[in-house]
Parts: C-alpha cells; sequence; structure tokens
C-alpha cells in the first residue's frame, strides 16, 4: 500500500504522520470551499510561520508556488532529509512585525 506524498516534501504521509489539509486559498480569503492539499503538519505549520493568509491568497495559492518561496524551499530541502514521521514544535511566528 502505498501512502499520499506530501506535494511540499515529497515525502510519504503515513496514517500516524501528523498530518491535516491545506486551503489552497485561505478560508478568510474566500477558500472556504476551495480545493485543499494534505500535507505533513510540520509543512503546513511553516508555511503559516512564513506568510500571511492575504500573501497566500494573493500569490501562493499552489504547492508550486509555495515551493518558490525562498524560506519555505529551504525549509522544505530541510525536512525532506527527515522520517515521513518527523516533526517537532514551529517556534513562534517569524513573519516580519509589520
Amino acid at each position: 500500500m502505498s501512502h499520499p506524498i506530501c506535494p511540499l516534501c515529497d515525502r510519504p504521509i503515513p496514517p500516524d504522520a501528523k498530518q491535516s489539509q491545506h486551503h489552497l486559498t485561505p478560508k478568510l480569503r474566500g477558500g472556504k470551499h476551495g480545493p485543499t492539499v494534505l500535507l505533513h503538519q510540520i509543512c503546513h505549520n511553516e508555511i503559516h510561520a512564513t506568510l500571511t493568509e492575504t500573501e497566500l491568497a494573493r500569490g501562493f495559492d499552489t504547492p508550486e508556488k509555495l515551493r518558490e518561496h525562498p524560506r519555505l524551499r529551504t525549509f522544505f530541502a530541510w525536512v525532506a532529509k527527515r522520517p515521513p514521521t518527523f516533526h517537532s514544535k514551529t517556534p513562534g511566528a517569524r513573519r516580519k512585525k509589520r
């Protein structure tokens, strides 16, 4: 049996891995009934620690665009070397304060 693959870090997502659905357009920006993708929870956490809901809605609404973001690209390359069930807490918000 094959497991779904995280479209960001390209690791399998086994049933015992922390995982969640990511709305490609944030729910607060009109994406409540829009498309979602299954991600490792650590990948999902990193997205929201890096980008605001507005930034996600305006320019990062596909896995391909998320992988192109410089900070996320570095993170996904790093986490790709970890086991599929690897998880750690995401430190506090890292977005630049405005």
